[in-house]
């Protein structure tokens, strides 16, 4: 017997409702960056307001304002010292970048050519070179190219500016009223499926916990110990390559990978073949490769998310595709959740009479 038109919204409705919500929210996506990146932020520093609302002396209010108080101490300690630091190293990447180009020329390719047996013009260095050297002839003019494109977009630097701002004011009234939201989601869920729903928000919150604070404390680990160690030999570009390969940690061994090539070849350009300096810039990369393997990742992640690298780079790359920075910013933890859902109806399947039947 057909459903009747009235039986079948009914048990429909759900699966419309949320598929007018995920457009609705797709065409909003603007509107709703700073309020999904307050959000993702109060998430994230929710356990340090509980731990610090269990003084019985600490309000949740004020536990929230000590909360901001550090993390905006820490972020301006970082834009007075490591900002400035990275910037004099774009500086002078972008100021070696002639030479560097010149030693690959003089050096390095003449070199790969006797030895791979490749031909001389495979490699269009003059032509990268005449590119290069156009824009450095415009590197004066660049803070009144900036100004031109500032002055003629204002509508979109007041919008960010906007977003910038609103940000932390989400955030805040998120993590004050934490209790309260999640206490209200959870009346609204319908009695039947309230302890399954509450499993999978566990099994969630345990999977995005370790991503969020885990994965980002060891890719934070891992900056600290790649730069240090390639300043500490004397790598002018040391703190600009560690950092670089600290944020490409985030897929795993990409971070080694991308780490160890860019730092071999500004080992070279400036060592040359001292065998030992490289073989200190290799020491350093398998050093942190190693704390991450035995220490970092068992102690800060563990096995609990469950993505394979080739997951974690699709999951970016869509992210950005999809939605921009936004998505970029979302996309690991989306896609950590996902496979939470994605566990649970494999084991529904696996219990299925589709899959059990001969």
């Amino acid at each position: 017997m057909a459903m009747q038109p009235a039986q079948a919204l009914r048990a429909y409705w759900p699966w419309l409702a949320l598929l007018a919500a995920l457009v609705l929210g797709y065409a909003l996506l603007p509107v709703l960056t700073p309020f999904l990146l307050g959000a993702l932020l109060a998430y994230m520093g929710n356990p340090l307001v509980e731990r610090l609302q269990q003084l019985k002396f600490l309000s949740r209010t004020w536990a929230v304002a000590i909360v901001f108080l550090g993390l905006a101490g820490i972020v301006a300690l970082l834009i007075l010292i490591l900002v400035p630091m990275l910037g004099r190293q774009l500086t002078d990447l972008y100021a070696l970048t002639p030479q560097l180009l010149d030693w690959l020329q003089q050096s390095l390719l003449p070199w790969l050519q006797e030895t791979l047996g490749l031909e001389e013009d495979v490699w269009e260095v003059d032509k990268l070179k005449q590119a290069l050297s156009s824009q450095l002839e415009k590197a004066p003019n660049i803070a009144g190219m900036l100004l031109g494109v500032l002055s003629s977009s204002g509508m979109a630097l007041v919008g960010w500016l906007t977003n910038l701002f609103l940000v932390p004011v989400v955030t805040f009234y998120l993590l004050r009223d934490w209790r309260l939201i999640v206490g209200k989601v959870q009346v609204l869920l319908p009695r039947r499926e309230e302890p399954l729903v509450i499993r999978l928000t566990s099994e969630c919150h345990e999977v995005l916990g370790a991503f969020m604070r885990g994965q980002l404390l060891v890719m934070l680990a891992l900056a600290v110990v790649y730069a240090l160690g390639l300043m500490l030999l004397g790598l002018k570009l040391g703190l600009l390559v560690g950092v670089l390969a600290g944020l490409a940690s985030i897929v795993p061994y990409m971070g080694f990978i991308v780490g160890i090539g860019v730092a071999l070849i500004a080992g070279l350009f400036q060592f040359g073949l001292d065998y030992l300096m490289l073989g200190g810039i290799v020491g350093v990369f398998l050093l942190g490769q190693v704390l991450e393997s035995v220490a970092l990742t068992p102690l800060l992640v563990g096995d609990r998310i469950g993505l394979h690298p080739v997951a974690v780079m699709f999951a970016i790359l869509a992210g950005g595709q999809l939605f921009g920075f936004t998505g970029v910013l979302l996309a690991l933890p989306v896609a950590a959740v996902l496979m939470v859902w994605v566990r649970f109806l494999y084991q529904r399947y696996r219990s299925s009479e589709l899959y059990r039947q001969e």
